[in-house]
């Protein structure tokens, strides 16, 4: 007995000091963001410095997307490219902060949505809208939405929730502060219904453009010179409760400031083929990347997944993916120790 309670006193002390520098951590940030945004930008340039020349933050996924994605670029184009991401990067950590006390007035001037009035025109329909993202520009400021959209809609987000509680609380308090709900992946679908049988309209923005587990791989498709494994769980949801399906088309003006474009995908989603919402959208997003290639987000593993494990991993008869990985790395040597002994 005396060895759990040992366990538990730990674990709430633990506990308690998650909590204490979760609070600490927020009132740092928020005392930061009362600076002026060109201090701000001071610290982005300094930032970038650490984390690009000095850190090399994840340098090598950075170079090896970016070469794979665009072959047809010079060495001094990828590197140039390389040099905008990184100063980019490290201006939407700062614009981020900046989230937490920034005024309304100035984040309508810094962040302003084109198309919005046939989105505003859909609520008052009294139907919800599906916004499809990409981790492009800036998408935490797109959280101040609200301020556009017609009263009679809510608008909310699909987040997937930190493992650290605290921390996850810290940053729905930053991107739920202009009025945006956030709503669990896990809850979507019941959330969503629920909103729909109770007739409130609702913009939902849902960033799609993540890797899928090897279990929730159902669709491949060509992307940025890739064979890519996509998620499709944000395309049946947004056809089981019929929503309108938009794309958020995002430009960087310059240094602060954005426009964010609303751009119908689909109306009637149910009418379109299994997928073909989801090509709609990839296709959009291609076409915002290769027009400005250093605003996406180049550090994150997207490839990591190939075609070829996936199959590797697939069981044909039961359609069960090998998601520890044993069975394929089994299977992986058997047919090297064939290939040996042919």
């Amino acid at each position: 007995m005396g060895k759990i309670n040992i366990k538990v006193t730990e674990n709430s002390y633990l506990c308690g000091m998650k909590t204490i520098l979760a609070k600490l951590l927020y009132v740092l940030l928020y005392l930061l963001s009362l600076l002026p945004m060109w201090v701000h930008y001071l610290f982005s340039d300094l930032l970038y410095v650490l984390v690009y020349k000095l850190v090399g933050y994840r340098l090598g996924v950075v170079r090896k997307n970016l070469s794979s994605s665009f072959p047809e670029m010079s060495e001094k184009e990828l590197r140039q490219t390389e040099h905008q991401f990184y100063h980019w990067f490290c201006d939407y950590i700062v614009e981020s902060i900046k989230l937490l006390s920034a005024s309304k007035k100035q984040m309508m001037r810094r962040m302003q949505f084109k198309g919005i009035e046939l989105a505003n025109q859909v609520i008052e329909e009294g139907r919800s809208i599906a916004l499809y993202m990409g981790h492009y520009c800036n998408w935490e400021w797109v959280s101040t939405l609200p301020l556009w959209v017609s009263p009679k809609g809510q608008c909310g987000m699909i987040y997937h929730p930190l493992e650290n509680p605290e921390f996850d609380s810290l940053f729905l308090k930053i991107r739920s502060r202009m009025g945006v709900i956030g709503i669990p992946m896990e809850d979507a679908a019941r959330v969503l219904i629920k909103n729909k049988r109770e007739g409130k309209p609702l913009i939902i923005g849902f960033l799609s453009d993540q890797v899928p587990f090897w279990k929730s791989i159902h669709h491949w498709l060509d992307f940025l010179n890739h064979d890519t494994p996509v998620l499709t769980g944000t395309e049946r949801i947004v056809r089981m409760v019929d929503h309108a399906a938009f794309y958020l088309d995002i430009r960087r003006v310059r240094r602060g400031y954005y426009e964010a474009e609303f751009k119908v995908l689909s109306l009637e989603p149910k009418k379109l083929a299994e997928f073909e919402l989801t090509d709609l959208y990839f296709q959009q997003l291609e076409e915002t990347i290769r027009r400005d290639p250093p605003y996406w987000l180049w550090t994150h593993k997207r490839w990591k997944r190939t075609h070829e494990e996936f199959l590797q991993r697939l069981d044909p008869e039961t359609g069960i993916v090998d998601t520890s990985g044993t069975m394929w790395r089994v299977k992986e040597r058997m047919e090297r120790a064939q290939k040996e002994n042919t």
